[in-house]
């Protein structure tokens, strides 16, 4: 009698649980996300044979296909469409993820009660806070409208249940988290819980033609949580970014299928709500009658958005062994590196054996190496107690053999610069087209730049012959 042949029925099967990916044995790294321990053995189904069945709509060459269903629609925040680009598409999903306390949840209450209208209608739905909590703080932001719904609700069904009962153009659902399925195992959050409530979610919007915001949760390294199948999912996920202990707010997209992901969204959290900001280069200036030693501006970039920020540095003679290095709103490295390149190639060997601080103004963070050459100066206009000229700027990046490399977009950080009435700037070599009015000087490495600082007494010596020459 012939063996019986071991069906895919008996055999294991295993998935991942981060990301849903399957394998037929077991692995300790997902090869799909690269999670380590996250592989599972689960139930593999029978092989079925899918026949060919009714389709429900007949395919149609692209041409004909009808583009103004997709037409965006205005959320009544110009900063949240410029990130969206343009506004919510009708049945798209959103995902807006960021720290707790950075202000998520004010932002999308004021975005339910601007898109609401006699058309329209918004349905928000909290899973965190009671409906007296939210109305507590509509009545501080002003975000009531009486087309504006409001539902605090933590089960799947009782939501598609509101869905059916308001019939809302726009859903905000916070958060994703929160809500499960009493139909799935596991407790509300975990992955199979956030797979089958976005499913759900993302089905009804699709059908409905109904706009989606989500709010995800982020961990402690400030990825969002849960599966990655879920950003897989939605068609636009944002990351909403803050300082706890500031005022300035950045709606950054990561994905985009309607849209650019370079776009950065301006917002100012303040006690009566949170606005846009248009021009916030305002927050990150100290406007002075007189320059100050140790100030620089530079022009950074925010997606395609050009920001005017200053930068401030101090020294002072240490007295410990081990001098102190403080830095905010400065990357660390980026900053040790400026300090070595100007002791070995701008020749100013003081600093080594003082405290320095360095900082931004306005909690804004400078990560890109376009400030390097505003940072330079900083340090050394502080350590030689000169004051930089008024109304200068200064943007490129600095090697380690201390040349000043060009940077993308100078021509836009340019033109801002000048728009806010600065007249003089620094720049790599080959700016292109400048501003009328705008005085540029061409520097090619860190000797050249230093030049723009006045002599001062307290400036040191050169080194060697042919620098005294």
């Amino acid at each position: 009698m012939a063996a019986r042949t071991k069906t895919t029925k008996d055999r294991p099967s295993y998935r991942c649980t981060e990301c849903g990916w399957q394998t037929a044995k077991w692995l300790g790294r997902c090869a799909e996300c690269q999670a380590w321990g996250t592989i599972e053995e689960y139930g593999a189904p029978a092989v079925r044979t899918t026949t060919p069945g009714r389709v429900t709509t007949s395919a149609v060459p692209i041409g004909q296909v009808d583009g103004r269903q997709a037409t965006a629609r205005s959320t009544g925040v110009p900063e949240l469409d410029r990130v969206l680009g343009g506004g919510l598409v009708p049945g798209a999903v959103v995902l807006l993820a960021g720290e707790p306390g950075v202000g998520k949840s004010t932002l999308l209450l004021d975005v339910a009660a601007k898109a609401a209208s006699d058309e329209h209608r918004t349905l928000y739905v909290t899973g965190e806070e009671s409906a007296s909590q939210v109305r507590l703080r509509a009545d501080r932001i002003g975000a009531i409208d009486d087309h504006l719904y409001l539902a605090a609700e933590t089960d799947l069904s009782a939501v598609l249940g509101h869905l059916d009962a308001v019939k809302p153009s726009l859903l905000i659902l916070d958060s994703v988290q929160t809500v499960a399925s009493p139909e799935i195992d596991g407790a509300p959050g975990g992955m199979a819980q956030v797979r089958e409530v976005a499913g759900a979610l993302i089905r009804a919007s699709k059908e409905r033609g109904m706009s989606t915001l989500l709010v995800g949760h982020v961990t402690k390294d400030g990825a969002i949580a849960g599966p990655r199948l879920l950003e897989h999912l939605v068609d636009v996920v944002l990351h909403f970014e803050g300082d706890r202990h500031a005022r300035l707010r950045l709606v950054r997209g990561v994905k985009n299928r309607y849209g650019a992901t370079d776009e950065v969204g301006c917002f100012e959290l303040h006690d009566e709500g949170i606005t846009g900001l248009a021009d916030p280069s305002g927050l990150f200036l100290t406007r002075r009658d007189e320059p100050v030693p140790g100030t620089c501006l530079t022009v950074t970039l925010e997606g395609r958005r050009p920001l005017v920020a200053e930068v401030q540095a101090l020294t002072v003679d240490s007295q410990i062994p081990s001098p102190r290095r403080t830095t905010s709103g400065l990357e660390t490295s980026r900053v040790s590196m400026m300090l070595a390149v100007l002791e070995q190639r701008g020749r100013i060997s003081a600093l080594g054996k003082r405290d320095i601080y360095s900082a931004t103004v306005g909690g804004v963070k400078l990560s890109e190496p376009a400030a390097d050459l505003a940072v330079a100066l900083a340090l050394a206009s502080a350590a030689s107690d000169t004051p930089l000229p008024k109304n200068l700027v200064a943007i490129g990046e600095v090697g380690l053999a201390g040349e000043v490399r060009r940077v993308t977009g100078v021509q836009r950080r340019l033109s801002e610069a000048h728009r806010l009435g600065f007249t003089h700037a620094l720049v790599p070599g080959d700016p292109g087209k400048v501003p009328p009015g705008m005085k540029v000087l061409e520097v090619a490495d860190i000797g050249d730049a230093l030049r723009v600082l006045p002599r001062s007494p307290r400036r040191e010596a050169p080194r060697d012959e042919e620098d005294r020459r």
